[in-house]
């Protein structure tokens, strides 16, 4: 398999083509080829519909160009197999791939997974108490358990957790500012485990992070076409301490990252789909006519592409981000773009000729209808238990506060709006100050880490051997990761801007609708932890570029060393980081001076 994210020709230089040389396009280099997989690729679109000579579709002389189809006869361009080739590439799936490699493509996700997970779970009973915003979604999550909404606590309700008497619940509601998504998935592990122990509460969140180390290591394989990159893609998010740590805490984090990568997979799951049926529905029209290529009409807009099941998919993905922390608004927003401009690249390519409108009104406005009301809708449904609920708060504001115009709508409709603009104000007005708050500026270089525990065990006591020890949880990310994931956002950058390539574009997009909003409100209480919502975007693009340095498989064998050399270097780097930083992960008791000699900055302590 070739390494690299970058199609190449035979002489190395990458791949370009008329058909694909619009502005806007993505699809350049729509998948990493192999040399078997080098085939017809994107067909000039204002020669598609004239007369060509037989030597056309010869093969061109010249460098970069051989055993490259540029132009191709009009009744070849539109069979199935070459318009699924120039649209999707040569595999189209991973039963494309040789039977040897078939295993690999869910093993190295698995195997990913499971290191990850072997680092999330040991020792996620340390701290035996409730950590940093612990103090918050745990009890909310066990209300869930006991009552399906949110319900008070007394003062010292911190205390009963953490001597495993949770069971002292009071009877009035509690006012959170969080819709209930992640505390349902924390309940999850109190349910399984009990609400009692560390190890109920946190299982949601080990288990969920867990699980985005599968995804984002199958979603490189499917960006980059290659083994190699997606066991690094998986490696990377499995040792990042940031991530390590909110899948060690049960808080909100982890789970909108989750449903938001999810979202992002089943995206583009959903745009091989619609590719294929494009290019079905196209050959099935250029069949049925007399030249071999669909008629003059048929190709002004191109076919319906009909339901979008996985677009389905990530719709209710999206809605349950959304239920976790409306800051995936800018995802949903952000994502359906991005779809949309894949349609409109796919018909392009295709030979649509009014690609543009035809993209808007056939692939544009369903894409609208079947992502934003399923996500309303499962949005509105993670709301359940305060629906059914009598007492939550403001669960009968409705009832003592007319609403002139407005009568027509449900009491519990208009109570819940009413809540959704007081926790709106909430947030708009968060600006208390924090010791450990960071200004987006800082987060791509983890400026400020959030410290969410930190003792200072006297000698004598358990695992404290010298005078003074430390144990803390700092969230650290792994230096490797961030700092290279921050230098390869420039390189994607050029690569998206210059090169087109779509795969560069979606990962920008995935790490811009996470971090560029909160640009938007300076003056709000922040912390580096929400940066989770884009790593595993941002590991996407370190890996991405660490394709390049890989290269392709047509480059010389000593170019092909050097890059495995560069790219090994790094990922022992990075193991080798979470090696040091792993005690101030996972609070355990070292020594104050080792504990200090892993505060590399200032800003840490």
């Amino acid at each position: 398999m070739n390494q690299s994210p970058v199609p190449a020709t035979t002489s190395g230089t990458p791949v370009a083509s008329p058909a694909t040389a619009g502005a806007g396009d993505t699809a350049v280099a729509d998948i990493t080829e192999h040399p078997s997989e080098r085939a017809t690729r994107d067909v000039s679109r204002s020669r598609l519909n004239t007369s060509v000579d037989d030597n056309v579709g010869s093969l061109l002389p010249g460098r970069g160009l051989e055993r490259h189809r540029w132009i191709a006869r009009p009744a070849e361009a539109y069979t199935a197999q070459a318009l699924r080739e120039r649209l999707i590439g040569g595999i189209q799936s991973w039963r494309d791939y040789p039977a040897t490699l078939r295993l690999w493509f869910w093993l190295i996700p698995t195997i990913t997974a499971v290191l990850g997970g072997i680092l999330r779970f040991f020792r996620l009973d340390a701290p035996h108490s409730l950590v940093f915003d612990e103090t918050y979604y745990v009890k909310d999550a066990y209300s869930y358990l006991v009552s399906g909404y949110e319900r008070s606590w007394p003062a010292n309700a911190n205390d009963s957790f953490n001597a495993g008497n949770p069971n002292v619940l009071l009877n009035t509601p509690e006012y959170v500012v969080h819709p209930p998504v992640g505390k349902w998935m924390i309940t999850f592990g109190m349910w399984l485990f009990g609400g009692d122990n560390p190890f109920g509460w946190r299982f949601g969140a080990a288990l969920t992070g867990t699980l985005t180390v599968f995804l984002v290591s199958l979603i490189a394989l499917k960006l980059f076409r290659s083994h190699t990159l997606g066991a690094v893609a998986g490696l990377l998010l499995a040792i990042d301490g940031h991530h390590l740590v909110l899948s060690r805490t049960a808080l909100l984090d982890v789970f909108l990252a989750f449903w938001i990568l999810a979202a992002f997979g089943a995206l583009l799951l959903d745009r091989d789909d619609g590719r294929r049926r494009l290019a079905s529905r196209l050959a099935a029209q250029a069949a049925a006519s007399p030249g071999g290529r669909p008629s003059p009409t048929q190709l002004v807009a191109g076919p319906w592409l009909g339901m979008r099941w996985w677009r389905l998919a990530a719709g209710i993905c999206l809605g349950l981000a959304v239920g976790t922390k409306w800051s995936a608004l800018f995802f949903v927003a952000a994502f359906g773009l991005m779809t949309v401009l894949w349609d409109l690249s796919a018909r392009r390519i295709a030979g649509i000729r009014s690609w543009f409108s035809a993209g808007i009104i056939k692939d544009g406005l369903l894409a609208f209808v079947t992502i934003i009301p399923v996500a309303a809708v499962t949005y509105a449904a993670t709301w359940t238990g305060w629906f059914l609920s009598k007492d939550a708060y403001y669960r009968q504001w409705a009832a003592t506060n007319p609403a002139p115009g407005w009568d027509w709508l449900p009491n519990s409709v208009r109570s819940l709006a009413h809540y959704h603009l007081e926790a709106y104000k909430f947030h708009q007005g968060l600006s208390s100050d924090h010791p450990y708050e960071s200004s987006p500026w800082t987060w791509l270089v983890m400026g400020r880490p959030t410290s969410f525990f930190y003792q200072s065990p006297k000698q004598g006591t358990p695992g404290c051997v010298v005078e003074t020890c430390s144990s803390a949880i700092l969230p650290v990310g792994n230096p490797v990761v961030w700092w290279g994931g921050t230098i390869a956002l420039v390189i994607l950058l050029f690569w998206w801007a210059g090169r087109r390539d779509w795969r560069a574009g979606a990962i920008l997009a995935g790490v811009a609708a996470g971090y560029l909003p909160w640009f938007m409100y300076p003056e709000r209480t922040m912390f580096i932890f929400y940066a989770v919502s884009f790593e595993p975007f941002l590991v996407l693009g370190l890996t991405y570029v660490l394709g390049l340095v890989l290269g392709r498989s047509s480059d010389p064998p000593w170019r092909r060393r050097s890059g495995l050399y560069v790219v090994g270097l790094v990922l022992i780097l990075a193991v080798l980081a979470t090696a040091f930083f792993y005690p101030v992960l996972t609070a355990e008791v070292i020594s104050y001076e080792e504990w200090r000699m892993r505060m590399w900055m200032p800003s840490w302590i």
